[in-house]
């Protein structure tokens, strides 16, 4: 059975993918911060008949990442980790003359340096694999300059950056850093509360990343929007 770690997993796009990955069979571990409404999306998933670990906790926190790569382990290894755990700095988002600079360093904390330390702890386990990945869920604000999105989108750059030479130093393993494009999430409701627009659902990007799984190209960074296309 192959095995996933998916960080930010109660709602959203973590959520989504998870229970697309546990449809085909997979086994779980799954983070969040918010203990019920993770538990409750476990005992969802387990419908499916997989093994699923629910482990509340904080990605900043050393020992909580060491828990989910323990808990991983008791399921038989890790053969694909999902960093898709994010802070924004503000909420609602605010101009760079605005942000608070505690708040960039949350972003970062939780958006670079935990996805990094993760990275590390979980290591030894994804290239025993044989078939090991790892995701990071980037944003088109890493790569394009939009107002009040500058200490969010200069943390996923930094995790664009961390993925790119990471894919560079483990060759036996698939490094891809993912941007899902616009979506309807607790997170960008948080970041622009005034927007009403619609946007797509999570669930209509996870194709993009079951196909990844399923073709397994290079490491490198991928746009969501162009992998359902049927592009790279």
């Amino acid at each position: 059975m192959s095995v996933a770690i998916i960080t930010g997993a109660s709602k959203g796009l973590g959520r989504a993918l998870a229970e697309a990955l546990a449809a085909r069979g997979w086994d779980l571990v799954l983070d969040a911060r918010t203990a019920e409404v993770l538990q409750e999306t476990a005992a969802g998933l387990r419908s499916y008949g997989t093994r699923v670990k629910a482990v509340p906790g904080d990605v900043t926190d050393a020992g909580h990442r060491a828990e989910l790569v323990a808990a991983a382990w008791q399921l038989g290894g890790v053969d694909l980790l999902v960093s898709n755990a994010s802070a924004l700095g503000a909420e609602p988002l605010v101009r760079l003359d605005e942000l608070p600079l505690e708040g960039l360093r949350r972003a970062l904390e939780v958006n670079v340096v935990a996805a990094l330390g993760l990275v590390q702890e979980v290591l030894p386990l994804l290239r025993a694999s044989g078939t090991g990945a790892v995701i990071t869920v980037s944003s088109d604000a890493a790569a394009e300059a939009y107002e009040t999105w500058g200490g969010y989108g200069a943390s996923k750059a930094a995790l664009d950056h961390l993925a790119g030479v990471l894919g560079e130093e483990e060759s036996g393993l698939r490094i891809w850093a993912v941007d899902p494009g616009d979506m309807a999430t607790d997170l960008y409701a948080a970041a622009v509360p005034d927007d009403d627009d619609p946007r797509p659902m999570p669930a209509g990007v996870v194709p993009a990343f079951l196909r990844l799984l399923d073709e397994r190209p290079a490491s490198g960074r991928y746009g969501a929007p162009a992998l359902l296309e049927g592009r790279r």
